[in-house]
């Protein structure tokens, strides 16, 4: 075997033409674009990254969440939820308030908030009725999995409590 041929230009098969690397360079990122594009809509489609829906307006009454902490916590209320489910998908729920006296504080008007920490569009909101002096159930259709309970008492139309636990649901 001559040095003439171990370097000869001549190789077996289609030659390797610009067009060619063109078409396998557009072709890859095409690829690329196409799987970046469908992990971007599933994404979004299945989580928009919202929080809170005015996140802003949240920050400018900071001051006034810290003044209704402080107004919640010298009213030294035990307030106890108790969520159960039944076989047919039904949650309830129940809540226990009694002031630091240990009498029952009636008269609220409770409302919990069932908010899914992964996708806003399983949020749903439920009234408590007030079965007995101090006790509010409700009822919802929940499904399995972990909620944050938002739980608020408001009484003449003020919010006088409020309280956000994270709880599994089996």
């Amino acid at each position: 075997m001559s040095s003439q041929d171990l370097f000869s230009d001549a190789a077996p098969g289609r030659p390797l033409t610009g067009r060619k690397v063109l078409a396998i360079t557009v072709g890859c990122f095409g690829v690329v674009f196409a799987v970046n594009g469908l992990m971007a809509y599933d994404a979004i489609s299945t989580f928009r990254g919202e929080v809170e829906a005015s996140p802003y307006e949240h920050g400018l009454a900071y001051e006034k969440d810290i003044l209704a902490a402080q107004a919640q916590a010298a009213l030294g209320w035990n307030v106890s939820e108790h969520l159960a489910r039944d076989s047919a998908g039904e949650a309830t729920i129940e809540v226990r308030v009694i002031d630091r006296s240990g009498t029952a504080v009636s008269g609220l008007g409770v409302t919990t908030g069932f908010d899914s920490p992964a996708d806003k569009r399983f949020d749903a909101d439920v009234s408590l009725i007030e079965a007995e002096p101090g006790v509010y159930r409700g009822r919802l259709n929940a499904t399995p999995g972990q909620w944050d309970v938002i739980l608020e008492a408001a009484r003449d139309g003020e919010r006088v409590f409020k309280s956000k636990n994270r709880v599994a649901l089996q």
